[in-house]
């Protein structure tokens, strides 16, 4: 769906913002784009949105190079930005309905995607009174219009509530089920973890892993195991490292002369991976 390679941008005479990227995303897959802030990761998105020009490089997108789409591409592809946009005195049925009228083929019902985003009840209000949760879920919707091939999603969940956020993931993970192509950027480690195929994590322009997510972790993180035990009348908490287990004797002699309460491996998470990788710079 997306092949990037050895891709380079500068804003004038600035460091290169992004140097040497490379990267292919297959049909069907949520990609996610992590890195912390100025890694690149807009001026990534702006290229393969083609609100940015003069890159080096290759970039094909849906099997044409990118340069060579002209207006038939944003009839292919949802975008939705971090920040809301869109019309405050409209009301969200009326939104929904405008921007619908900018794609020449057919387009999804906007009432039905607002009752997939939760705002089936704020249809008729205007955009004005709605919460930045409420925008970014009408944002999401807007995105859908069309019915895109290829979705690109900007901190979909940011300022959502855990239900509405939840939500969101879901329908993300239905549209990738129903043959869409997801390109999401997060900062949200959690969100990136229970949808994602694959992450990229880009630093300083360049990638420094690209995987899917448990791959990563398993591959960065630190194999370790908790034990909380009594011993002797007193609680205590322990944690060693997986390698070498078998011949630790201080675990063995909790095994023997503790009172187990609890044993188990500690895995890590992609912020851990993230915060190895990109350090605390985001």
């Amino acid at each position: 769906m997306i092949r990037v390679e050895d891709v380079g941008f500068a804003y004038g005479s600035q460091p290169p913002a992004i140097d040497g990227l490379s990267f292919e995303i297959a049909k069907g897959e949520i990609f996610g784009f992590l890195g912390p802030s100025g890694a690149g990761k807009t001026t990534t998105q702006k290229i393969l949105l083609k609100l940015l020009k003069g890159y080096s490089g290759t970039i094909e997108v849906m099997g044409r190079p990118l340069s060579s789409w002209g207006r038939a591409y944003f009839q292919k592809i949802g975008v939705c930005f971090e920040f809301p946009s869109n019309y405050a005195k409209l009301t969200a049925l009326e939104n929904l309905r405008f921007f619908a009228g900018f794609f020449s083929g057919p387009t999804a019902d906007p009432m039905q995607l607002l009752e997939e985003v939760g705002l089936g009840h704020a249809a008729n209000q205007r955009v004005e009174q709605f919460s930045k949760g409420m925008q970014i879920r009408l944002n999401v919707a807007r995105s859908l219009l069309n019915n895109p091939e290829l979705l690109f999603l900007d901190e979909p969940t940011a300022g959502l509530d855990p239900a509405n956020a939840r939500a969101i993931r879901d329908l993300i993970a239905r549209r990738r089920d129903e043959g869409a192509t997801v390109f999401l950027t997060t900062h949200d480690m959690a969100v990136a973890e229970a949808l994602c195929d694959r992450v990229g994590l880009l630093v300083h322009g360049k990638l420094a892993a690209l995987d899917a997510p448990r791959t990563l972790r398993l591959a960065h993180g630190e194999r370790k195991v908790e034990v909380s035990y009594v011993l002797e009348g007193q609680p205590g908490t322990e944690i060693f490292d997986l390698d070498g287990l078998d011949t630790n004797e201080r675990f063995t002699h909790l095994l023997h002369n503790a009172h187990i309460e609890t044993l188990h491996t500690l895995e890590p998470t992609l912020d851990d991976v993230f915060i190895k990788l990109a350090g605390r710079t985001s």
